[in-house]
């Protein structure tokens, strides 16, 4: 199951969620869920493929945190893209979109700490 994405006219977002959808990382051993209604601006800065990565990624760097409330960094953000791109077998973008949100991006993520999360 994917994220099902509509586009809608908004000045502050592309595309809104249709479904439920829960990503569970390996790497990390936790989840985030996007609901139905999530908005998100897409693939930021990028063209906007058919993937996962770029729903999930702008739902932790809004909120900042896995859905049990564990701090993510902005390396952790990045990465946890770069893990979907991957997995959809997009290993040159993996690599390029990681550096790009972690320059670029982060949002919440990024204000938690760039690499590591200190409690």
């Amino acid at each position: 199951m994917f994220i099902r994405w509509v586009g809608i006219e908004d000045p502050d977002y592309k595309y809104m969620a249709l479904n439920k959808y829960t990503y569970r990382s390996k790497r990390y051993n936790r989840c985030v869920t996007i609901e139905p209604g999530f908005k998100s601006d897409g693939a930021s800065g990028a063209w906007d493929i058919k993937s996962d990565s770029w729903g999930i990624h702008d739902k932790i760097c809004q909120r900042g945190t896995w859905d049990d409330g564990t701090l993510l960094s902005n390396f952790d953000a990045s990465t946890v893209l770069s893990d979907i791109l991957r997995s959809e077998r997009r290993y040159f973008r993996a690599v390029y979109w990681w550096a790009a949100t972690f320059c670029c991006g982060g949002g919440k993520c990024r204000a938690n700490g760039m690499m590591k999360i200190y409690l």
